[in-house]
C-alpha cells in the first residue's frame, strides 16, 4: 500500500482554539477525490457489486433489483414467522406442558428473544469481515432450521416432556403436576437457544443484503431504497400475522408438535427459495475484520495522543492515493471535525517512515469508520425502550386477554391470537404509507419522502408513549371492573361484559410506532453505516431489540423483588392478574419512555448525517451542484 500525505496549504494558522474548531479545513486532498456534486467522496468506487465468486458482473442489469429482493423477503418472512410463533406459543408450552411457573417461562422466552437479537452483532461481524452477507445467511439459516427441528421433536416425543397424567388446570396452578426433569429442560433450552443463535446471521444481513440488490448509481436509488425497507418490514409483518393466526390455530387443532413443525417446514421452504435465487444476487466483497480496523485506530490514536497537528515535517492526514479506499468493499469517506482525538491515528509524522505499521498510522477513511460507529450508537440505543414495551406487551397483554371476552360476534378468537392486531395495523399503515402519509407529511415538512429517517424514529417513539400510557389506563379500569363484579379470584374466567378488543387501542398504537421507528431506523443505519460495515450497522437495530428484551426481564425481576410476596403470591406481577398491579408497571414504563424520548430529541438534534447521504435535499436528488464550490456542507439534523 503506497503512502501519500494530505498536506496543509500554506496558511497562517489562527489561534489554537480556532485551529481545533475548523481542523478539517486544513486537510487538502491532492488526488482530487471530491465529486462535483454534494461535496462528498464518490460512494460507488469501492462498492462495485460482484457475483458469488467475487468477480465483476458482466451485465449488471440481469442481476439484483426487485426480483432478487423478493427471494430475500421470503427468508425474512419465515424467520419472523418462527420468531413470533415461538414468542407467543413457547410461554404457554412451558407452562402447560413443561409445568414451569409463568414468571420463569416468560423470562426464559424473553431471554430467547434477547439472544436471537443481541447475537446479531456476531453475525454482522462475520458477514462484514469474512463470509459476506450471502454465505452468512446461508449458514445461519441452516442452524435456525436445525433448532426448529429440535423444538418440534421436544413437542412431539413424550420422552422430552414430563407426564401429563392427572394434571388439570387447578393442579397446575398450585404446582401439583409432575415437574420436567433437569435434562428435559436442558434439552429444551439448548434447542431454543440454538434457534436464537441461528437468527444471529439472518437478522443483521437480510435487510442489508436485500438493499445491496439496488444500484447506488441509479437516479431512483433513494426511492427504491425507501420502498425496499417498507416492503421488507411488510414481509416481517406478514410472518407475524401468520404466526399469530395460522400457527395458533394449528396448535389448537393438532397440538404443539404440529405447530412447531409448521414453523420448521416454513423455514425449510424459505431456505430452498433463498438458494434458488442465488444466480440473481449481487454481492459486496467483505472488507476484512472491522474489529481489527477499529482497534488499529484506537491504538494508533493512543500512541500519538501527545502529538500535535503541527508536528513533524508535514501537517496533514494520511490517505492512500487514487480514487479507491484501502478497505475492500468501501468507498473513501470524507473527513469530519468530530472526535478530533481519533484524527491522531491518521496524523503522519516524519518518524512514521515510508512503510508505517497500520497499528501506528491509519487512513482517513479508517478513522472515519470508527467515528461513524460511535456517532450511530445513541440513536438505536434510544429504541431499546420501544423493544422493551413490545416485549412486555407480548406476555402481559396476553395474560390480560385471558380475563376478557374475546368474542367477535359469534366468532371466539383464541387469546394467543390477540397479538395479531399490531401486525394488522402495521400492514394497513404500510399499505397506506405512500398514498396517505407521505403526501400529507411532505406538505408540512417539505421533505421529499415526507419525513427524514430520524423524524420517523421520533414519531414512532412518541406514539409508543401513547400506547403504553393507554395500556395503564385500561388495565386500571379492567382490574377495578374485575374486583367490583366478583372476579377478583377468578382471574382465568373471561368477564362476559368486558371486551378484549379494548386492547386493540394499545395494539394498534404500538403497531404504528413500529412502522415509523423500526423502518426508519433500518434505513437510517443502512445509509449511515460505513460501506464495509453495513451488516454491523443493521446489527445495531437487532442489538437494541435484544437489549430491550433483556431489559424487560431485568425490570420484571426488580419489580418482583420489590413488590412481590412469595407467601401469598401478590405483587405487581402476581400470577393472579386481578390482585396484581400491571397498571403500575405500564405507568412506570410510560415515565421511562418520556425520559427516553427527551434524550432522543437531544441526540437526534445534534446528529450530523453523512455527507451526501441522509442529509440530501431535493437539489441533491436532482444532482444540482453544491454552491459551496466542492466543499462539503454540514449534515442536517432531525428538524431540518
Amino acid at each position: 500500500m503506497g503512502t501519500m500525505d494530505i498536506r496543509s496549504p500554506e496558511l497562517d494558522f489562527p489561534a489554537d482554539g480556532a485551529r481545533r474548531k475548523k481542523l478539517g479545513l486544513y486537510f487538502v486532498e491532492s488526488d482530487d477525490r471530491r465529486t462535483a456534486f454534494s461535496g462528498g467522496y464518490t460512494p460507488t468506487l469501492g462498492t462495485t457489486p460482484v457475483n458469488i465468486r467475487g468477480k465483476p458482473i458482466a451485465d449488471i442489469s440481469k442481476t439484483g433489483g426487485w426480483v432478487a429482493a423478493f427471494f430475500i423477503f421470503g427468508n425474512e418472512m419465515a424467520e419472523r414467522m418462527a420468531y413470533f410463533g415461538l414468542s407467543v406459543n413457547m410461554v404457554a408450552f412451558m407452562l402447560y406442558v413443561m409445568h414451569r411457573p409463568f414468571a420463569s417461562s416468560a423470562n426464559a422466552v424473553n431471554n430467547f428473544l434477547g439472544i436471537s437479537q443481541v447475537s446479531s452483532v456476531l453475525g454482522g461481524f462475520i458477514a462484514d469481515a469474512y463470509l459476506g452477507r450471502y454465505w452468512t445467511i446461508a449458514i445461519f439459516t441452516t442452524i435456525y432450521l436445525l433448532g426448529l427441528i429440535g423444538i418440534t421433536l421436544c413437542a412431539s416425543l413424550r420422552i422430552f416432556t414430563p407426564s401429563q397424567d392427572n394434571c388439570d388446570l387447578i393442579t397446575l396452578l398450585v404446582g401439583g403436576c409432575d415437574q420436567a426433569k433437569p435434562w428435559q429442560m436442558l434439552y429444551l433450552y439448548i434447542v431454543l437457544y440454538v434457534t436464537g443463535f441461528g437468527a444471529a446471521g439472518i437478522r443483521p444481513c437480510v435487510s442489508s443484503f436485500g438493499a445491496d440488490q439496488f444500484d447506488e448509481r441509479s437516479r431512483n436509488y433513494q426511492a427504491h431504497l425507501d420502498r425496499f425497507f417498507n416492503f421488507f418490514y411488510l414481509s416481517v409483518t406478514v410472518g407475524a400475522i401468520i404466526a399469530f393466526t395460522a400457527v395458533v390455530y394449528i396448535q389448537m387443532q393438532l397440538g404443539w408438535g404440529a405447530a412447531f413443525g409448521t414453523l420448521a417446514a416454513a423455514m425449510a421452504i424459505s431456505n430452498v427459495l433463498f438458494f434458488v435465487g442465488t444466480p440473481m444476487y449481487r454481492h459486496r466483497l467483505p472488507g476484512g475484520s472491522p474489529i481489527t480496523r477499529v482497534c488499529q485506530v484506537l491504538v494508533a490514536a493512543y500512541k500519538k495522543r501527545r502529538a500535535s497537528f503541527t508536528s513533524g515535517e508535514y501537517v496533514g492526514l494520511y490517505e492512500v492515493p487514487g480514487k479507491r479506499s484501502a478497505i475492500k468493499g468501501s468507498g473513501k469517506i470524507d473527513h469530519t471535525d468530530s472526535f478530533r482525538c481519533l484524527d491522531k491515528a491518521a496524523l503522519q509524522l516524519k518518524e512514521d517512515g515510508p512503510s508505517p505499521s497500520p497499528w501506528r498510522l491509519c487512513t482517513v477513511t479508517q478513522v472515519e469508520e470508527v467515528k461513524i460507529l460511535i456517532r450511530l450508537i445513541p440513536i438505536p440505543a434510544c429504541t431499546i425502550m420501544l423493544s422493551m414495551i413490545l416485549t412486555e406487551f407480548l406476555t402481559l397483554s396476553v395474560q390480560q386477554a385471558y380475563s376478557l371476552n374475546t368474542h367477535l360476534g359469534r366468532l371466539k378468537l383464541p387469546v394467543t391470537c390477540m397479538p395479531v392486531f399490531p401486525g394488522l395495523s402495521i400492514f394497513l399503515i404500510l399499505s397506506l404509507y405512500y398514498s396517505v402519509f407521505v403526501p400529507l407529511a411532505r406538505r408540512i415538512t417539505g421533505h421529499p419522502h415526507g419525513a427524514s429517517q430520524l423524524q420517523r424514529v421520533g414519531i414512532g417513539l412518541a406514539v409508543s408513549i401513547l400506547s403504553v400510557a393507554w395500556a395503564g389506563v385500561f388495565e386500571r379500569f379492567r382490574r377495578n371492573y374485575a374486583i367490583n363484579h366478583g372476579y377478583e379470584l377468578n382471574f382465568l374466567t373471561p368477564m362476559p361484559h368486558l371486551s378484549a378488543y379494548w386492547l386493540l387501542i394499545q395494539y394498534c398504537l404500538i403497531g404504528i410506532a413500529e412502522v415509523f421507528c423500526i423502518v426508519g431506523l433500518l434505513e437510517f443505519l443502512y445509509e449511515e453505516a460505513p460501506d464495509a460495515m453495513r451488516s454491523i450497522g443493521s446489527a445495531y437495530a437487532a442489538l437494541a431489540g435484544g437489549l430491550g428484551c433483556f431489559a424487560a426481564t431485568i425490570l420484571n425481576n426488580i419489580v418482583n423483588l420489590i413488590t412481590g410476596n412469595p407467601e401469598n403470591f401478590t405483587g405487581w406481577l402476581s400470577q393472579n392478574i386481578n390482585t396484581g398491579r400491571f397498571d403500575y408497571l405500564y405507568w412506570l414504563l410510560t415515565i421511562i419512555s418520556v425520559v427516553n424520548f427527551s434524550v432522543f430529541l437531544l441526540v437526534s438534534s445534534r446528529y450530523q448525517y453523512r455527507k451526501g447521504h441522509g442529509s440530501k435535499t431535493v437539489d441533491d436528488e436532482l444532482m444540482i451542484p453544491s454552491k459551496s464550490k466542492g466543499m462539503p456542507s454540514p449534515g442536517n439534523s432531525i428538524g431540518k
